[in-house]
């Protein structure tokens, strides 16, 4: 979150007294907004707990008390069976916002034989993971694991990274270009119509803050280089939470 709290639990906001959804919504959102002008509420709703909603920001789920006086931070847990509610209501938000940029809009390394997973990895040209990451793609996809990139320049729109993406992505081959500028070798410039900006923005919806971020099919999110085993071992298990949840 772009605003900066001195509690980690709770901090006092200030508000109108207000209960039904959109009132709430728009005392939660003038509450907010002092510490950030820009914050905007995407969505309040109720949560198992009495009093208590949930409050949906661009990138992050936070909690607040129905006067809109309160702001709670952090996971909210279910006891009874260990489930973290919150990482769950993220991980649908994730899922939700992933959909807008379809596989024809990623940059996709497509094994030879059957696609048994898919995984998706916003990622940066100049990373240094990201980079060993894709030196083990031959391995990935001899797993059976299609790996579909986005691109997220962490330097931001404009920057060296930002160059570097837009080239990879108008090339005649994006694979191989890509490839090579994750070795080192400078794409040049590029131009034509490209998701990377928008992409960049997605991915700063999704709550990324580093590269590589995977995201899963059941939207849970694995940050850093994982090993060609390790990947299909996470990848298993969230096609499998995933079919849990749509029981």
């Amino acid at each position: 979150m772009r605003f900066a709290l001195g509690v980690a639990v709770c901090g006092l906001l200030t508000g109108t007294v207000a209960f039904a959804d959109d009132s709430l919504k728009s005392a939660v959102e003038a509450a907010l907004k002092t510490f950030d002008p820009a914050l905007k509420v995407e969505e309040v709703r109720e949560t198992p707990i009495e009093g208590i909603y949930e409050v949906t920001l661009p990138g992050q789920v936070v909690y607040t008390t129905a006067d809109a006086k309160y702001l709670l931070l952090g996971p909210m847990l279910q006891v009874a069976d260990k489930t973290d509610l919150t990482e769950e209501r993220r991980a649908e938000l994730r899922r939700g916002l992933l959909s807008q940029a379809p596989s024809s809009q990623r940059i996709v390394f497509k094994p030879k034989g059957q696609v048994k997973h898919t995984v998706a990895v916003f990622t940066d040209i100049d990373c240094g993971y990201c980079r060993e990451l894709h030196k083990h793609m031959t391995e990935y996809n001899d797993r059976g694991i299609q790996v579909e990139y986005l691109m997220f320049p962490r330097a931001g729109v404009g920057s060296d990274s930002f160059r570097k993406a837009v080239a990879a992505w108008c090339s005649k081959n994006p694979q191989e270009t890509l490839t090579k500028a994750k070795a080192g070798e400078d794409p040049g410039n590029g131009s034509c119509v490209n998701p990377v900006e928008a992409q960049y923005q997605l991915g700063q919806r999704m709550g990324v803050n580093g590269t590589p971020t995977l995201v899963f099919p059941d939207g849970h999110v694995a940050p850093g280089y994982v090993t060609p085993e390790q990947l299909e071992q996470q990848l298993t298990l969230a096609e499998k939470r995933l079919a849990e949840a749509g029981k």
